[in-house]
């Protein structure tokens, strides 16, 4: 096990019924400060492996090791745990009822008792950072996918947690907002933020992955530097697939 080691699976299923094998006995390690980029066809496990990570999807059977303890213990509080690991959907999941502001520090008032002046100002300081400050007041449907999802990002980032999951987060935007997006998390990445990243954007996964793995069937294929996986990839799973998307 790495020294270093924050997140650990250790044979990880998820089965729905008896045909379908999501994960099937997925063993990754994830050190502290590493970036780790899933990529794979659709349907590959990728999704449902990440949201395992924090119990969104509840495995079948095997080992979530967080921190030296198992999430997959049915005696262990879930909810503190999932308060250090941020999680950023596809589809923003941002309250269209309040304003960019409120969304921003409803979590931290609540669940770390935050005071409101603390979190209003930790809030304003996160939307500098993505150049939205202006914004504060503002309610998502006044937004663009862009903007909402780097909203997305530093929400979670309010919460100020150790880990941060990103399911395919830019694959529900237009092509001209997805730059805007990967921006913010390169940036993340060279804070020295852990990361767990599903993407098709290959070109990011180049660029910013300590390490890439590629998923297919529910199963990890192969997994290395992003130098290794692709431009010397070993197996023919991963050579067709990135013959496809390259």
């Amino acid at each position: 096990m790495k020294d270093n080691c924050i997140i650990k699976t250790v044979d990880l299923c998820k089965y729905y019924g008896e045909k379908i094998h999501a994960l099937e006995s997925v063993n990754i390690e994830i050190g502290k400060g590493e970036v780790v980029v899933i990529i794979g066809p659709s349907g590959s496990g990728k999704s449902t492996f990440l949201r395992s990570l924090n119990l969104l999807e509840e495995p079948t059977s095997g080992k979530i090791i967080f921190d030296d303890v198992d999430l997959a213990d049915k005696n262990v509080n879930i909810n503190i745990h999932r308060q250090r690991m941020g999680m950023v959907f596809q589809h923003f999941n941002l309250f269209p009822h309040m304003t960019i502001l409120k969304n921003m520090t409803i979590a931290p008032i609540k669940l770390l008792k935050m005071p409101k002046a603390e979190a209003e100002k930790m809030a304003m300081e996160l939307l500098k950072r993505v150049g939205l400050e202006d914004r504060a007041n503002a309610y998502p449907s006044q937004l663009s996918g862009g903007q909402k999802q780097r909203i997305a990002i530093v929400r979670a980032l309010c919460m100020r947690p150790e880990v941060m999951l990103f399911d395919e987060p830019t694959s529900a935007l237009d092509p001209e907002m997805v730059g805007e997006v990967l921006e913010v998390m390169k940036e993340l990445a060279n804070e020295g933020m852990t990361m767990v990243v599903v993407t098709h954007e290959m070109g990011f996964a180049k660029e910013v992955a300590d390490r890439v793995i590629f998923m297919a069937d529910g199963a990890v294929v192969e997994e290395g530097s992003p130098q290794k996986i692709f431009s010397q990839p070993e197996n023919q799973r991963t050579i067709d697939f990135l013959k496809k998307v390259l």
